[in-house]
């Protein structure tokens, strides 16, 4: 496993001082060569043998072979083999292909991390609430609110009763009626809201279980949430992150969506008829 994509996936079960060293070399990537194990403990305000403890739990034999690990990622993310390559081709002078090259990888990578970062058992207790609840309350804002509404619709195609609102007032109103065993699913890249945690909150109360849907990065949401899917998308251009970000928030939700099908038989007859009814209106 790449250790950048092995710092992501582990960082949930780390102590306080080894996520401070987790988030400082994934922030940080870039500039960890230049950094010794001292420098990197005096930059954090911690002692070198934590920096050397962090290593070896990862399966590294020492600081060193984790910074030589990270560096050689870095590097074969940059060009996409580790070597030097001149960029633009004679037969590409504007850059298309590059950048056409470039965003693939890209998009294959994060897609790539984000399923690491979600574990089987995890996944799987995910699908298990939704299959289970009698009702799946959807909620998000903004642009989650549009992958959350787009979701919400095909949980509705295979039968599962669905509310879905991007607006925070009807959302609480509808949450009167929540019962225990129904899931709300919220969708929200960076987990920081307070209305989130608010509308979270009051679910649990009601005896409901809550499922967070955001980056793969420490935020309250995800913390008290029940469950959560994670969402990886690291990329120095901001625009090309936030691409990433979608492209891998819909390669996970797909993902969820099939294992759904694959679970339950009958939720594949109803989503073949509704389907069928579908088509049934469009043709007529």
């Amino acid at each position: 496993m790449p250790p950048l994509v092995k710092i992501r996936s582990e960082r949930e079960q780390m102590s306080a001082i080894e996520r401070r060293i987790a988030d400082f070399i994934l922030d940080n990537a870039h500039l960890l060569r230049d950094y010794s194990s001292q420098q990197l403990a005096n930059a954090l305000g911690i002692s070198q043998s934590s920096v050397v403890k962090f290593s070896q739990k990862l399966g590294f034999k020492g600081y060193p072979d984790l910074k030589y690990s990270v560096g050689a990622a870095v590097a074969l993310a940059s060009n996409g083999n580790g070597n030097v390559t001149e960029w633009p081709p004679e037969n590409d002078p504007h850059g298309y292909l590059q950048v056409a090259e470039s965003l693939r990888r890209s998009k294959a990578a994060a897609e790539e991390e984000t399923r690491v970062a979600n574990p089987q058992e995890e996944v799987e207790a995910v699908i298990a609430l939704i299959d289970a609840a009698p009702k799946v309350f959807v909620y998000g804002l903004g642009d989650d609110g549009l992958y959350a509404r787009e979701f919400a619709m095909r949980l509705a195609l295979l039968g599962i009763l669905t509310v879905q609102h991007a607006d925070p007032i009807l959302m609480t109103a509808n949450l009167s009626a929540a019962r225990p065993g129904d899931v709300l699913l919220v969708f929200s890249e960076f987990g920081k809201l307070p209305q989130l945690w608010q509308l979270s909150r009051q679910f649990q109360e009601m005896g409901g279980k809550v499922v967070s849907i955001t980056r793969h990065t420490a935020n309250p949401l995800r913390a008290h949430a029940d469950a959560s899917l994670a969402i990886c998308a690291q990329d120095p251009q901001p625009p090309v992150a936030q691409l990433l970000y979608r492209c891998s928030l819909q390669y996970l939700l797909d993902f969820v969506f099939v294992l759904l099908c694959h679970a339950n038989s009958d939720r594949q007859r109803q989503l073949a008829l509704n389907q069928e009814r579908i088509q049934q209106l469009i043709d007529n």
